[in-house]
This record gives structure tokens, sequence and C-alpha cells, in this order.
């Protein structure tokens, strides 16, 4: 859609909105302003459960329901300090040997200008298949998904693996900061037929009826110019291979799912023109601005301290940021492995990313990097067991 066609769609857009947009922004902005509060007396806003509690079957209901209107949860204990510290220790020794840092680094070095970058384009070592495909994850994972309604539209069960990159973020550095947003496509929750689907209530001024947990339409296939993401997480999420916290660069949140209600609502306030989505661009992350978005950005919240080896889980439509100092004494450092539920869209993402491991390519989703192509030591179908076979999709 050129720029002409989609400014008239959104000016159009806006002529049918009938609803009073502006409280139904402020009812959102006043829960955020709640969170923050509380949050500020003390109280830990964002859900904390035991993995063992998980294995076992025994999170209460009430327990559900609170991370259901949060949107996140940290699951503590899943892997033990050990193997966390393990699976650090292999990951640094084969980005030395295969000088991962310099590599990306000498293929543009005006951004680095002798940075050491902290977001590395690695996805195929053997700590990341290790975890991935691990019994523990994927007992968290089948709970996760089954927070949703999901009849229909996906199997809570089994997993599809989607794989991402790796986060070593060394003290004192500032280069990773990343501002608040919303993963997974912009412009096309308001304008493409398919990526709106999920939304459609808050769109039609019925924001009493939104269920962010509602599956249906999110597994629809992926529109290329309104989606960055080709698959359907039910959660993003992270697993912890050294301690951090508050000011160790690391995550932020703001802990209320239905905020991106606020977000998509905010441009049919009287005060955006006519043809502005508030910053929204195509196959972009949704960027949660103090331009336009001041009053939610209040509730935005650093993650509780986390251990080696616990999990920090988000909804994809989440708004999140990345600290932007660490100012730690310590790295911060993570794997990112998300909860992907057995659909056809994760299916049909399957073949595709197959290759890619095999060959040691960058994933589908990535941009081109293919760093690890060469690497010695790369994780190969050989490392892979029984379940993360199947994950795969062989």
């Amino acid at each position: 859609m050129d720029p002409d066609q989609q400014a008239a769609r959104i000016a159009a857009l806006k002529q049918r909105w009938r609803g009073d947009a502006r409280a139904m922004v402020a009812t959102i902005a006043a829960d955020a302003a709640e969170l923050a509060a509380r949050a500020a007396d003390g109280e830990t806003v964002v859900p904390e459960v035991a993995f063992a509690d998980i294995a076992a079957g025994t999170v209460p209901e009430a327990f559900a329901a609170t991370v259901r209107q949060r949107g996140c949860v940290v699951v503590r204990g899943v892997f033990c300090e050990r193997q966390a510290a393990e699976w650090n220790a292999e990951l640094a020794d084969y980005l030395a040997r295969n000088d991962a840092a310099g590599m990306v680094q000498r293929r543009d070095p005006a951004r680095w200008q002798g940075r050491t970058p902290q977001m590395l384009p690695v996805y195929w070592s053997r700590p990341q298949i290790q975890a991935r495909q691990s019994d523990e994850l994927a007992t968290v994972r089948r709970w996760l998904n089954r927070l949703w309604r999901f009849a229909g539209h996906f199997h809570p069960d089994a997993d599809c693996t989607y794989a991402d990159r790796i986060r070593r973020r060394t003290p004192g550095d500032t280069s990773l900061a990343l501002r608040p947003h919303i993963d997974g496509g912009t412009a096309g929750r308001w304008l493409d037929d398919a990526a709106s689907l999920p939304y459609r209530t808050v769109l039609a001024g019925a924001l009493d009826r939104f269920d962010p947990f509602e599956a249906a339409g999110r597994t629809l296939a992926a529109a290329a110019d309104s989606n960055g993401c080709s698959v359907f997480r039910t959660f993003q999420g992270w697993t912890a291979l050294t301690a951090q916290g508050p000011g160790d660069g690391t995550l932020q949140v703001l802990p209320l799912a239905r905020a991106i209600a606020a977000v998509l609502l905010r441009p049919f306030c009287a005060d955006v023109p006519e043809t502005s989505l508030c910053g929204a661009e195509n196959a972009r992350a949704q960027w949660v601005t103090p331009e336009w978005h001041a009053d939610l950005l209040q509730g935005l919240l650093p993650i509780p301290h986390v251990e080696a080896g616990d999990s920090v889980w988000w909804h994809p439509d989440l708004i999140h940021a990345v600290e932007p100092a660490h100012t730690g004494q310590a790295e911060s450092n993570v794997m990112y492995i998300p909860a992907a539920p057995d659909c056809p869209r994760n299916r049909a993402f399957q073949a595709r990313q197959w290759q890619a491991f095999v060959e040691g390519r960058s994933p589908p989703d990535f941009p081109a990097d293919d760093l690890e192509v060469t690497f010695a030591g790369r994780a190969a179908p050989g490392d892979l067991t029984a379940l993360g076979r199947q994950q795969m999709g062989r």
C-alpha cells in the first residue's frame, strides 16, 4: 500500500469511528497509574511463580487470572543455577572461539566504533538448542499456552521452535537501549483485515469485550507488510543465564495486558491528525512514545531481580522496553526463547527455519547475517532429541 492509499484508509477509518476514544484511553491509563502507585508502595506487580508449582500442577487459578491481567510472569527456578552457569560459560567459549563480536563489528564498523555488540545474531549454539528442547521449558510453555482461549486455534501441549538471539550485556553499556514498544507489526493492526482481527472489539469501540488472550485471528497467516514475526507466539520470553534486575540493563514492562487497546484507540482522539496512527509504520515495532502515550508510560516498570535459571515471559502485545544503561557490576545475559504453540501458521514456518538450522544461517525472520555458517561447535541435527526434532517439524 503506497503512502497516499494508506493515508486515505486511515482517514476513512477515523471518519467511521463513533466511540469515545478519549474516555477509553483514560480508563486504561488510570489502570497503569494504579500499578505504578502500587509498585512505589513496595508491591510486586509482576507476578512470580515457582517452576516446581507449574510442574506439579498446583498453580492456583486465581494466580493464572492475575497473569492474564498483567500479561507477564517470572518463573523461578526453571533450571538450576549450575546448569545456567554451564550454558553461560559454553556460550562465552563458542562466541570467543569464533570471534562472533569481532565479525559483527567488522561488518559495520561505523555503527560499533570499537564498542562490543550486546545483542548477537547467534541462534544455533548447543546451549540454545538444549534449552529450547528441554523438558523444563516445554512444561512452562504448556502452562503458558493454556492461559489462552485456544480451542480450535492451536494445540497448547505441542511446541514449535522459534529460534531467536542472545543478549550479553556488559556493565556500562548504553548501546542497547530499546524504547517502549510492542512487537509483531503496527499499521496492520488497524488496516490489514487479517492482522486486525484480534482487535476487532477494540476497533468497534467495545473495550469491555476485548480479551487479550483470545486466540481467534492470531493463528492466521501473517501479512508480510504489517507483521514482522512469521509465527504466533503466546508469550515472548527469555531465560536468564546470569542474575540481573533493575539497573542491570534488562527488561522493563507495562504489566497490563489490555494496554494495547489504549494504543489502538489513541489515533481516534481529537488531538491526533486525520492521517496519523501515532507513529505506527508497516513491519516495524509499534513505538509507545511520550508524545502520544505519556499517561500509559507512567506504568512502565523494571522486572524484579531474577536469578540464573529463572525465565521471564510477556504477552506478544505487551508494552516493554530495555533499560537505557547497564549500571550494574556483572554481565546481564539471556537466551531469547518464546512460546510458539503448534498451529498451521507455526508449522509452515518450520520448513523454512529447518534449512537455516542445517546450514547455520540466520532464521527467516531475522536479518541475513548468517554469522554461524563457518562457526566451529555449532549445533547440528544430531544434537536434537526426539522432542527437539518434533519442535522443529521433523
